[in-house]
């Protein structure tokens, strides 16, 4: 078996955390890459994406893909489409990403937009 990489060691461990610690609630999952960022509700007792938000829409595309400002502005776009979905409390998947710099600034546009995690 070959050895995982620190960052695929990371978010096996998040996962595992948050199977154990979820409740059943869905799953707000992001990707970050050096240009853009993605979010989606996930829902995995069906295995179902309910809302997904990134910055390759037309609504957050007049900002840059790897701005702070462009991540917060994502996760209001999610956290109302998942209200819509009627979606309001979910567990954060940070994925392998550390919560800082424009993940942190997701999940604090999310909890703005009104999703509870």
């Amino acid at each position: 078996m070959a050895k995982l990489s620190v960052f695929e060691q990371r978010r096996r461990r998040v996962r595992t955390a948050l199977r154990s610690k979820g409740g059943g609630r869905p799953r707000l999952s992001i990707h970050r890459t050096s240009q853009h960022i993605y979010a989606q509700v996930i829902d995995d007792s069906q295995g179902v994406t309910l809302a997904a938000a990134s910055t390759l829409e037309v609504e957050v595309r007049a900002t840059t893909g790897a701005t702070k400002d462009a991540a917060t502005e994502v996760g209001k776009h999610l956290a109302e489409r998942a209200k819509a979905a009627g979606v309001s409390a979910v567990v954060f998947d940070r994925g392998g990403f550390l919560f800082h710099g424009r993940v942190k600034a997701l999940a604090e546009g999310a909890r703005e937009g009104g999703l509870e995690f």
